[in-house]
């Protein structure tokens, strides 16, 4: 294939210019609520940094956008660190919030039963 077949030539910039980019990394999500979750991850998230999310919620996906609160190390398994980060849910869209309230009231335990001090 020719590098003439594009429709619009590109054009060499003289200088660097940075940018971003969003790449799905494994975590493991560790409570949630419709705000948002606590997650726990091998990599370190940036304060106050915003990052999309995809949420595996059973037979439903959803991708949120959420503002990391807070990240700190939250334990060291194997010789791996193992991050904790609070994330907070920006603007879900109605789709997610539907399907993150729907799995959040679906895994919600009652409280235990106390019965002459014991719990039930």
């Amino acid at each position: 294939m020719s590098d003439n077949k594009r429709a619009v030539d590109r054009t060499s910039i003289p200088e660097e210019i940075f940018g971003e980019v969003t790449v799905f990394q494994p975590m493991t999500i560790l409570d949630m609520s419709e705000n948002g979750a606590q997650i726990e991850a091998p990599y370190k998230l940036q304060n106050d940094s915003l990052h999309e999310f995809r949420l595996s919620l059973g037979e439903r996906s959803v991708i949120v956008k959420g503002r990391v609160v807070y990240c700190q190390i939250g334990d060291i398994r194997d010789g791996t660190v193992l991050y904790r980060s609070g994330v907070e849910f920006v603007e879900p869209s109605a789709h997610a919030l539907t399907a993150i309230r729907d799995f959040v009231a679906v895994h919600k335990a009652p409280p235990p039963s106390i019965i002459d001090a014991e719990t039930t």
